[in-house]
């Protein structure tokens, strides 16, 4: 019998773990923020990238794996790496254009 289990509820499958190799565990703790100068200040809202976008970024671009070799050593499938990768450019880009600050959590 169907039951409604409320609106907090998470939707959608739970999140896979991703294999990260570029941060250590001291800097995978806090985050990272590159084209910070000084203080954001309220209208200058920064770009936030989570650590897997900036995972395959690296993968894809600074070591030059195909997308099925950066998938298998993140252990993920091509589609989601390709997403993540889609996000990051759009980040990157945006930082670029924008001038604002890129923070990876």
């Amino acid at each position: 019998m169907w039951k409604w289990q409320g609106r907090f509820r998470r939707k959608g499958r739970p999140m896979k773990p991703r294999l990260i190799t570029y941060l250590s565990p001291s800097t995978a703790s806090s985050n990272i923020t590159y084209g910070l100068r000084h203080p954001p200040t309220p209208e200058e809202e920064p770009i936030i990238m989570s650590i897997d976008e900036y995972e395959a970024f690296i993968l894809i671009y600074f070591e030059g794996l195909t997308q099925e070799e950066a998938a298998r050593r993140m252990g993920i499938s091509r589609g989601t790496l390709w997403r993540s990768l889609n996000s990051a450019r759009r980040k990157i880009a945006g930082m670029l254009a924008t001038k604002k600050p890129l923070i990876i959590q």
